[in-house]
């Protein structure tokens, strides 16, 4: 094999059977129509569930104050006497008072009188 041969081997490999690079197109946009679905189920199963569920926990913790009843994230039932911008101080029993980070609120309890009071 010489250099000429080399040469003509390389130059017909680098198209693609049935001449021209026309016929790839087609292939090429479904590729990208599949990986555009795909791209929609991710964001739609998510990433759009997940932004909201962190925007729903923005407005809880900003929506906590003094009196409210709430369930730490460890399971720490208590009544809140006084906030900060970082921490909560919960009353969990009478004269027990416990600092929390403001993040560790996981729910406010609703519909239930302040048995503490």
């Amino acid at each position: 094999m010489n250099v000429a041969h080399a040469a003509e081997l390389a130059f017909a490999s680098s198209f693609p059977p049935g001449g021209g690079g026309g016929a790839g197109s087609g292939a090429f946009l479904t590729q990208i129509v599949f990986f555009a679905a795909i791209f929609a189920i991710f964001y739609f199963l998510l990433i759009r569930p997940q932004q909201r569920q962190r925007r729903e926990r923005e407005q809880l913790l900003a929506a906590l104050k003094k009196g409210d009843r709430v369930v730490t994230s460890s399971g720490l039932h208590g009544t809140v006497t006084g906030l900060t911008e970082q921490t909560v101080t919960l009353r969990v029993a009478d004269q027990v008072k416990l600092e929390f980070d403001r993040s560790a609120v996981a729910r406010i309890v609703e519909g239930q009188a302040d048995r503490d009071a």
